[in-house]
């Protein structure tokens, strides 16, 4: 036991000097500080809600107690427990790696990073919500303080099993997108199941979150066996993953690849534009960002077009920016870092950085086309006017494409083309997540500020003005964003070779 502890601790001491150790460890210190700005906003949203809910539930059911109605949708919240993690949770394969050459089992090594991932702080995050609910709701009349802590202890532990869960999805979704399936089979089973067997599952989970607040034995083993269970899988697997992974040849298969040949009429604008292709498909980040680029916009589309729980004004108009902004957005917040690889070479030609950024403005302008064929059906539905979406196009390759192209000037850091989007230091420096996020809250502060001033179809039409003298423009501030460029690339140059 002793030795495990030991080997435990060094390999934690291993992962806080890798991250110290990199290039941009200093560089991502702001970043890091909005990251935890942002866990204490959503904390304060959870407590928010947490008590909100306990006053609610009393008054909309006055014959139910309100931990009834909650743990009858417990499913819910592991649901958007397991699409919350995957901005941010990682999967430990990569981290094996490095170790397996030292004499340690890897059986030891994997043992250590589920661990980790199961005392994981964001796995504690919920109970800033459960925690506030049980305080404010009858909880404490019946069954007092240490029903509470009971009630914590075994959703604490629901979300741990959840954790594993998402580990065992988001490692298989890693090497074929086609395991998102798995996910979406399993809740859509359990959906079915729901509502056309008597609800069985709502039943369950009442049962086991009050044998939770009565602290039964029965319920925490329940959650323990699934925990256990779900361990061993993951074990499993990710042993096999890792040398599957390491063993992989790309090589023995011949493919045939598209040379974008249809391009070449347009001089170098139209070979830049071959080269941002080949690189957008070509390789596993860029690859793996564009999967979930689209799923994401598949997903919002069919919920807006054919659903009725996002038919407010915020929701609609937030899904049809959101749509149109989060291609850019998730690819040109990394501007010139995926070039970082091979900046040198860019550098031998007069010009080419310029010739560049306007291949690379013209690509994702037509880009855009895709969200707004997703928005058709949007616009059929009428949820959205077709006024609303030509905005939201504009906007998009205008004033939020021109804050994005800011980034290019200032980053300096080469980004790995065949790293996973969760490899170490995969954040972002703080400026990139400050525009990130301004690309999502300027269009809605300011369509919803144009609305309340002259009217919805006035709002719109000043946001498509807007968006169009951007756009007609881009030729100027693409030649800003240049020489400015030009002014600082011996410094971004040192960047790109310090990170690579």
């Amino acid at each position: 036991m002793t030795h495990l502890y030991h080997l435990f601790n060094e390999l934690r001491r291993h992962g806080k000097l890798a991250a110290k150790r990199h290039p941009m460890f200093e560089k991502n210190r702001f970043g890091k500080f909005i990251m935890y700005f942002m866990a204490i906003f959503w904390i304060g949203y959870l407590v928010f809600f947490g008590v909100s809910f306990a006053t609610l539930f009393q008054e909309a059911a006055p014959n139910m107690e309100p931990y009834h109605i909650l743990n009858a949708g417990l499913l819910i919240v592991l649901i958007l427990d397991f699409i919350g993690r995957f901005p941010f949770q990682k999967t430990p394969t990569q981290e094996v790696k490095p170790y397996l050459l030292l004499p340690v089992k890897k059986s030891r090594l994997i043992d250590f990073l589920l661990i980790r991932s199961g005392l994981s702080s964001f796995n504690a995050l919920w109970l800033f919500f459960f925690i506030p609910f049980a305080l404010f709701s009858t909880i404490p009349n019946y069954f007092g303080i240490g029903g509470i802590i009971t009630y914590g202890i075994g959703t604490y532990l629901l979300i741990v099993f959840n954790n594993y869960w998402f580990l065992l999805s988001h490692t298989l979704i890693r090497e074929r997108i086609w395991w998102i399936l798995l996910p979406i089979t399993v809740y859509a089973l359990l959906g079915v199941a729901e509502f056309t067997l008597d609800h069985p599952l709502s039943t369950f989970t009442v049962d086991l979150g009050e044998g939770f607040i009565e602290g039964k034995m029965w319920a925490y083993l329940v959650v323990v066996s699934a925990i256990a269970v779900m361990w061993l899988i993951n074990r499993t697997i990710m042993s096999k993953l890792v040398y599957a992974e390491i063993n992989k040849v790309d090589d023995t298969k011949i493919r045939v690849l598209s040379e974008y040949k249809f391009l070449e009429r347009y001089g170098e604008i139209g070979e830049y534009c071959r080269l941002e292709l080949k690189m957008l498909f070509r390789n596993k980040r860029c690859k793996a960002s564009l999967r979930i680029i689209i799923i994401l916009v598949v997903v919002f589309s069919t919920a807006l077009s054919f659903g009725n729980m996002y038919d407010g004004p915020f929701m609609k108009n937030f899904i049809g920016i959101y749509n149109f902004v989060v291609f850019g957005t998730v690819i040109l917040s990394q501007i010139m870092g995926y070039e970082g690889n091979y900046f040198d070479g860019l550098m031998t030609r007069k010009g080419s950085i310029y010739s560049l950024l306007r291949a690379k403005y013209y690509l994702y302008s037509a880009g855009v086309a895709l969200p707004f064929l997703l928005t058709i059906p949007v616009v059929v539905a009428g949820k959205l006017s077709l006024l609303s979406a030509f905005a939201f196009a504009f906007f998009a390759i205008g004033p939020v494409y021109f804050m994005l192209f800011q980034l290019a000037v200032y980053n300096n850091k080469t980004v790995p083309l065949n790293e996973g989007l969760t490899g170490r230091q995969a954040a972002g420096t703080g400026f990139q997540n400050l525009v990130s996020f301004g690309t999502f809250g300027l269009p809605l502060i300011l369509l919803f500020s144009l609305d309340a001033i002259f009217g919805e179809t006035a709002g719109q039409w000043t946001l498509l003005a807007i968006g169009l003298a951007f756009t007609l423009t881009s030729h100027l501030w693409i030649r800003n964003v240049y020489n400015r460029f030009m002014k600082r690339r011996y410094a971004n140059m040192e960047g790109f070779r310090d990170t690579k």
